[in-house]
């Protein structure tokens, strides 16, 4: 059954675009296809209802933050970064970690500190309902606070880092708690609320320490590509 997006309200190409975007790069974070399925335009736009070119905008989004490959005459597939990749993505992504939470130290305004407590009060409502839903807020909190610091270039390879060591994490990674990145994250924000540029940076490391020690191999079963889309298309409204 192909889902079409198409309604009295179309929405924009853009919107599309994004939608489609969103739906992909929650079935491959959430580990319901195997890295290496092939990523087919035409059968993803005809399950989606939409054309090959809001697709193939989709997968170069996603072939830039790592999640997708795009081969020469072969098409696109869902990436499969090596433990040695997933080694040196947490090397880099420790260090942006530790500039992004220099930069905001003494910057962050009531305001911003309430928009941070919101998100991690929203991860922590959806660790009860959803592990999916809370990991991935888990991953946005760390985008969120590279997009306080108002440094476009950082916030852009935070992001990218974000979603890599998120995959890295699905292929390769232990059950954890998210009990653990919850309580983490609000000693982040308590020691950047005060501006204690140590504690913050402590606890940034343990955090990013904690995160890359649960990268152990692990067994990822297949799915079937179309129903699976069909499910995720649902949650985005497509």
């Amino acid at each position: 059954m192909t889902i079409n997006i198409r309604n009295k309200n179309p929405k924009s190409a853009v919107s599309k675009s994004d939608a489609v975007y969103r739906t992909l790069k929650r079935v491959i974070l959430d580990q319901a296809l195997t890295a290496g399925t092939k990523l087919p335009e035409d059968s993803i736009g005809e399950r989606l209802g939409v054309s090959r070119t809001i697709v193939r905008q989709a997968l170069a989004r996603l072939n830039g933050e790592g999640l997708v490959e795009l081969r020469p005459h072969k098409g696109a597939c869902v990436a499969q970064p090596s433990l040695e990749e997933g080694h040196n993505i947490f090397e880099v992504r420790r260090a942006l970690e530790a500039l992004v939470v220099d930069t905001l130290i003494g910057k962050l305004t009531p305001q911003k500190i309430k928009q941070l407590e919101a998100h991690v009060d929203a991860e922590d409502m959806a660790k009860a309902n959803n592990t999916a839903s809370s990991i991935q807020l888990a991953g946005e909190f760390h985008v969120l606070l590279a997009s306080l610091t108002g440094n476009d270039l950082l916030l852009r390879y935070v992001t990218e880092l974000v979603s890599r060591s998120s995959l890295i994490l699905s292929l390769y990674g232990r059950p954890h708690s998210s009990d653990c990145a919850v309580s983490e994250h609000r000693e982040i924000i308590a020691a950047l609320a005060v501006s204690d540029r140590n504690k913050a940076a402590a606890l940034m490391e343990h955090h990013i320490d904690a995160i890359t020690t649960r990268a152990l191999l692990k067994a990822n079963p297949g799915n079937d590509f179309p129903d699976l889309l069909a499910a995720y298309a649902r949650e985005e409204g497509l």
